[in-house]
């Protein structure tokens, strides 16, 4: 009979994991880094798209924004002559010194042209004043020094004058148009006409200005 032969199974070694070489681990950290710097490159380049952009919106609504100034007359009104009649004799020559202030909110100089200031009672012209050529500078406002006589000389009837004076107070009412230009950035120029409407009322009791108003 013949004898069995005993084998003996030994497992298979697990295979040996061969080591990146220097070369293969260089490459491989060299295109990490590469790809690290344009994934970093691209957000500078988007942060900075953003920003240039939200710098480019605000200089649009403020900076070249243009806008109408203004043109008041100054409260502070000064008398050298005053004459006012009465209910039953309704006249009146009267002469005072003011200002009239252009204000600029631009980010340049607004350049106007010479024009008139109107005073007017109840429609009709009683006195004129000019406004000679200037300019009012970046974000400030132009004081013009004005004197102005205004009489009811040139009034078809002083009826209604004679009814305001009697209840001790004159109401004037003045007018003006500039004609001009802003200038930004040295460069671009864009006309405006800035206007004047404002109501004064004198009080013949003290002399003095009750009440101005502008629209």
């Amino acid at each position: 009979m013949a004898e069995k032969t005993n084998l003996q199974v030994y497992p298979l070694a697990p295979a040996t994991k061969q080591p990146r070489s220097d070369e293969e681990s260089g490459t491989l950290s060299s295109e990490e880094l590469r790809r690290k710097k344009r994934i970093k490159l691209a957000i500078y380049i988007v942060v900075f798209v953003v920003l240039q952009t939200i710098v480019i919106t605000v200089f649009a609504l403020t900076v070249m924004r243009v806008k109408t100034p203004k043109v008041r007359l100054d409260s502070t009104v000064t008398f050298q002559n005053f004459n006012a009649g009465n209910q039953a004799q309704p006249s009146f020559d009267i002469t005072f010194e003011t200002q009239v202030r252009v204000k600029n909110t631009n980010f340049g100089p607004y350049k106007y042209d010479s024009t008139n200031a109107t005073f007017m009672y109840q429609g009709v012209t009683v006195g004129q004043v000019i406004i000679p050529k200037g300019k009012a500078g970046f974000r400030s406002t132009k004081k013009v020094s004005v004197t102005v006589n205004v009489n009811s000389k040139a009034l078809p009837s002083t009826t209604s004058l004679g009814n305001e004076l009697g209840t001790g107070v004159l109401t004037l009412n003045s007018l003006a148009k500039l004609s001009g230009k802003v200038e930004l950035m040295f460069v671009m120029k864009k006309k405006k006409a800035a206007e004047m409407n404002c109501d004064m009322t004198i009080d013949l009791s003290i002399n003095a200005v009750q009440s101005l108003i502008c629209e």
